[in-house]
């Protein structure tokens, strides 16, 4: 155990850091900053069995947006951004900060800017399987009791400080 009495490195599990700002996880329950992209899963405003993955990539800012069995999301086209995107792209800066959100997409932004109009992009085909199937994964792992045994599909993980 560490001087800090926290034992995170002999448990299967180590606490989540919490979000910059409280946020919206029926709305959006799943948001990362992952494969050069903003991306997440965002529930449908309509209906309660949809859900819609959105991505907006670094650099280019080109966005997608379809339903987890690939239909493109009807608000969608050209330049213009669907509310799915701008739920996404508010709920992103909620968990990581404006700072870190501007700096991982590669625009600048200042205190009080409006990430959603300094995005300049337009619409462009993105994969949706593995980020469903990523925020399913997320899922699963809610349901896993808490335990210091460690978990077997994880065992491949290195134990952090192991190889210094």
């Amino acid at each position: 155990m560490d001087s800090g009495g926290a034992g995170w490195e002999e448990r299967s599990a180590v606490r989540v850091v919490p979000p910059v700002q409280p946020r919206k996880l029926v709305k959006v329950p799943f948001v990362e900053l992952a494969e050069g992209r903003l991306q997440g899963v965002v529930s449908s405003g309509s209906d309660i069995a949809r859900v819609y993955v959105s991505s907006i990539a670094a650099e280019t800012h080109n966005f997608n947006c379809s339903t987890n069995n690939n239909r493109p999301c009807g608000g969608i086209g050209g330049s213009y951004r669907c509310k799915h995107l701008n739920a996404l792209i508010d709920e992103a800066v909620k968990q990581y900060g404006l700072e870190r959100v501007a700096r991982y997409l590669k625009v600048e932004a200042a205190d009080g800017d409006n990430l959603d109009f300094l995005l300049k992009g337009d619409q462009e085909k993105a994969p949706a399987a593995m980020v469903f199937s990523r925020f399913l994964r997320h899922l699963t792992y809610l349901e896993v009791p808490a335990s210091p045994e460690p978990l077997t599909e994880m065992h491949w993980f290195p134990a952090l400080g192991a190889v210094r």
